[in-house]
């Protein structure tokens, strides 16, 4: 009777303090989660995103570890940042800057270096890679500018600056600096601008992106046929 007493105030005392976790976590992390119920149609509810995304648990991860590395806390940051890399499958120093409204979709194999900063309001699918080019010791990972859209398998590497803005296709390789208000699609990295406009807001279309060496194949496949058809034409005369 009592045993069973006991298992009963243990179970009411969890349940209480589930709650408390999430009633802080929908408050400290209302940007994140309404990142994701904008940027994913997946996404029901806000108690859906907090209990199953595991972006959003990567993020709160990072958030202590961050907090904790830079109060020159040794060891626990590390350890709490693979701790996250084995429940979630995101892999993120506890030295990374992020900004508000960071939005992972999916995630897995997600891999953000030390030196990394990212703007407000950025997603990244998963695969990413934000990493280092060498051994040099410094800034050597990439900084990501504000609305910027990173799509699966992409690869952004070094001390490089990504734009406000900025598309980056899936499985794109970037390794030189990209200014605002572009798209990326390639290895290496090519940029192809949206005819100059600025694009308000975040776009989360990562699927009908320019293929400028496409583009550059067609218009000479043009000139070709243009020049013979003059010949053509110089021939009948």
């Amino acid at each position: 009777m009592i045993l069973a007493i006991i298992l009963a105030y243990l179970f009411l005392l969890f349940i209480v303090l589930v709650v408390l976790v999430l009633v802080i976590a929908n408050f400290l992390f209302q940007n994140e989660i309404k990142a994701a119920l904008e940027r994913d149609p997946a996404a029901r509810s806000r108690l859906e995103v907090l209990l199953t995304y595991s972006g959003l648990h990567a993020i709160i991860l990072h958030r202590l570890a961050h907090c904790l590395y830079k109060r020159d806390i040794p060891f626990l940051p590390r350890i709490i940042s693979q701790l996250n890399r084995h429940l979630t499958g995101i892999e993120i120093h506890p030295a990374v800057q992020i900004g508000k409204g960071f939005f992972i979709d999916h995630g897995m194999g997600v891999v953000i270096g030390e030196t990394t900063v990212i703007g407000d309001n950025v997603t990244l699918y998963q695969g990413v890679t934000l990493g280092g080019t060498g051994k040099e010791k410094g800034k050597r990972h990439p900084t990501i500018g504000n609305n910027v859209v990173i799509s699966a398998g992409a690869k952004v590497l070094g001390n490089i600056s990504i734009g406000d803005n900025v598309n980056i296709g899936a499985n794109a390789v970037v390794i030189r600096s990209v200014p605002a208000n572009c798209t990326v699609v390639g290895v290496p990295g090519r940029i192809a601008r949206k005819e100059g406009r600025h694009i308000p807001g975040i776009n989360l279309d990562h699927t009908n992106l320019p293929d400028p060496l496409t583009e550059r194949l067609e218009r000479l496949q043009q000139e070709i046929d243009t020049v013979e058809k003059h010949l053509k034409e110089w021939k009948g005369k």
